[in-house]
């Protein structure tokens, strides 16, 4: 039965709608996940559409969609002064890296695929950083002594950021606007003040919790850190202003002299400066010789003429194909969205396909990516491995091997959709929470700790090696639809991020909802198993994993993927499963829809 939404109805829509996603008027979260206010009254209703979500955004001539409202309309003011679609992706991603420290900033790295209307095609741009050229396996293991991984934290995880390269690279070949134009919105936020918004606030406080914790463990120095975000001792609370001079300064220089500021120029030497009496192994020569790299999406079609688009290793993009093309072998609309047999089905698809992400994934200069993964008839075989009544406690020795992946809310993504038809999908990250801690003098950025995701087995395909980037979990998507561009996706989070891409494809296609319902509709997010840091053999600590899903998945379905062998945990607060953005446009008229995540402080506009 396909989800429907309807003003009124009995006892069999009600469960039905209640399958599909998060009803909170029929069946609320339980009560202690709920404020005191919702516990009293409950949610409002609506004249359209389902009751749990709200309007898609509709408009014709641009359209952007970003975790944070002011970042929305930096991109909508970008467009407005005749940039293009890149243009302003640039400027919302450099607003988020101020606004949003807790997900991304110049210290990290960035995906984006762009459509280019005026060929028709996708690209793919890898704007990730390597290792330091001078320091081997042997160098590295030495540092970390009795350390069987690489920490969080402190100098020994950081990679070149590669974000800012990034940027000049996607403007070279499709801005329109200077770049000193394109990054003067931010440098004004950073100089003058803005208010913090809600759940960054929040995410900024467990960050300090976080690092403060960690400093016990692993001590390092947090003290330009403080100075930027925690001056007080305390986080930034919400709608408190928040100023970044340091960072604005660190703008001006890249908008006025480029991107050989930032790898070649007076900013690189402080960096290097920095790293080095860290620890690092960082020289000027690794910062200069770092370069973005244009690459090829890749596509797996769903059903109904939907092909969903990701990037190649060594991002994990290729996993969310690997599962369309597990789950494009049962027809999931035959049972309710919030079924058991639904769950259980994309939970499996899951596991399987990351069976081969930390087996296989990894920079592709250094390891080859068996072009079957990508098989339809492989991805057959693996279906015919799932138990449909059953989850298979451990596939065969060596399939079960999952990454370890930064945790939830830890990475930006945005969308920006321009009138000429120019699509961008852009995820941009510092890794695990705001980064490894470690934050340049005077630049008002953290580093990102990506490195922590190598290997040190030698064997693995992961590996740390030298001038080698590790395996990246962020992802942005793509979708084509009858062949044709359609829609920007991405999902932020982790682990999370493959399995939700396929999850909004699943709601779209499979059970008819639109672009808002399709992000607000309850998700699940499996985690569990071997990390990619870990040697090659072995059995894996825990095959099976933890299902974890959102109290608007029915108590029943939660009690029968139990009997089915699942471990089921329902989470209420919503951090763990993600940060949704999309815009669909129509190829004949050209109007766009947009949606956004209610579990960030985001916004789509357009105009």
């Amino acid at each position: 039965m396909r989800f429907v939404a309807a003003p009124i109805f009995g006892p069999a829509m009600a469960a039905a709608m209640l399958a599909a996603g998060p009803l909170a008027a029929q069946e609320p979260a339980p009560a202690e996940a709920m404020p005191p206010v919702e516990r009293q009254i409950g949610a409002g209703g609506r004249p359209v559409g389902a009751a749990w979500s709200r309007s898609p955004v509709i408009a014709e001539h641009g359209m952007a969609a970003s975790a944070h409202p002011l970042a929305t309309q930096v991109a909508l003011d970008i467009l407005k002064a005749g940039g293009t679609a890149v243009d302003a992706a640039i400027a919302a991603n450099a607003a988020l890296g101020l606004m949003e420290p807790t997900g991304n900033g110049i210290g990290g790295d960035l995906f984006a695929i762009v459509h280019d209307p005026a060929t028709g095609k996708l690209h793919g741009i890898n704007g990730s950083g390597r290792s330091p050229a001078g320091q081997t396996l042997a160098d590295l293991t030495a540092k970390l002594g009795d350390a069987d991984s690489l920490p969080p934290v402190g100098p020994l995880p950081v990679t070149i950021p590669g974000t800012v390269d990034a940027w000049f690279t996607m403007h070279e070949r499709f801005g329109k606007l200077p770049m000193d134009e394109v990054l003067a919105p931010t440098i004004r936020y950073a100089r003058e003040g803005h208010p913090i918004a809600p759940v960054i606030a929040m995410y900024l406080d467990r960050a300090l919790a976080a690092y403060t914790a960690r400093m016990k463990a692993t001590p390092f120095d947090f003290s330009n850190a403080r100075k930027v975000w925690f001056a007080d001792g305390s986080a930034p609370e919400a709608g408190e202003i928040f100023r970044n001079p340091d960072l604005a300064n660190t703008l001006e220089t890249i908008a006025r002299e480029g991107r050989d500021a930032f790898y070649e120029g007076e900013l690189a030497r402080v960096m290097v400066d920095y790293l080095k009496a860290q620890g690092s192994a960082f020289t000027l020569e690794d910062f200069a010789a770092h370069d973005s790299e244009w690459v090829e999406p890749a596509c797996a079609e769903y059903r109904s003429g939907y092909e969903l688009c990701e990037l190649p290793p060594n991002s994990q993009g290729f996993a969310a194909l690997q599962m369309v093309n597990i789950l494009r072998n049962v027809d999931l609309s035959q049972w309710e969205r919030g079924s058991p047999e639904v769950i259980h089905y994309i939970t499996e698809a899951k596991r399987l396909a990351y069976a081969d992400v930390a087996r296989f994934y990894a920079d592709p200069d250094f390891a080859a990516i068996p072009a079957e993964l990508l098989n339809e008839e492989y991805g057959k075989a693996r279906f015919a491995l799932i138990d449909p009544a059953r989850a298979t406690p451990e596939f065969a020795p060596g399939e079960i091997v999952e990454p370890k992946l930064e945790g939830p809310g830890d990475t930006t993504y945005l969308t920006v959709v321009d009138g000429e038809g120019m699509m961008v999908s852009l995820i941009q990250s510092n890794y695990r929470g705001m980064g490894g801690g470690l934050v340049p003098p005077g630049l008002g950025f953290m580093f990102q700790d990506r490195g922590e995701l190598f290997s040190l087995d030698p064997d693995h395909p992961n590996a740390y090696a030298p001038s080698k980037r590790p395996f990246h979990t962020i992802i942005p998507a793509f979708v084509k639809k009858d062949g044709r561009p359609y829609m920007t996706l991405g999902l932020m989070g982790g682990g999370m991020q493959p399995q939700g891409h396929v999850q909004v494809l699943i709601n779209l296609v499979d059970y008819g909802m639109n672009l808002q319902e399709a992000g607000d509709a309850a998700r699940i997010n499996h985690d569990g198993g071997r990390q990619p840091t870990e040697p090659l053999t072995g059995p894996a600590a825990d095959p099976l994993g933890t299902l974890f899903v959102e109290p608007g998945i029915p108590a029943e379905t939660v009690e029968a993927l139990r009997a089915m062998g699942h471990k089921v945990e329902v989470i209420s607060n919503g951090i763990m499963f993600g940060g949704y953005q999309a815009i669909a446009r129509d190829p004949e008229t050209g109007v766009l829809t947009g949606a956004t995540e209610m579990r960030k402080d985001g916004q789509a506009s357009g105009y």
